[in-house]
């Protein structure tokens, strides 16, 4: 399957390093907290496990969500 421009996966795991990573056949991008069980409270907040998105500007800006509200909790 061919990348789309601007899609780096090292440079996404050297961004979020807390997170895992893949594409689907499909082509939707998703990430995964690694080492990381969120509590309900966590949950209630906004934290998500896994988030994912049909196209790279989408996903890095929920990505982006996710380590700022993280950040707050």
């Amino acid at each position: 399957m061919q990348q789309p421009p601007g899609y780096d996966l090292d440079a996404l795991r050297a961004t979020f390093p807390t997170w895992s990573f893949f594409r689907s056949d499909a082509g939707v991008f998703y990430a995964t907290r690694r080492g990381v069980q969120l509590r309900n409270a966590d949950i209630d907040k906004g934290l998500r496990q896994t988030v994912s998105a049909d196209d790279m500007d989408t996903f890095v800006a929920l990505l982006r969500d996710q380590s700022q509200m993280a950040v707050r909790s």
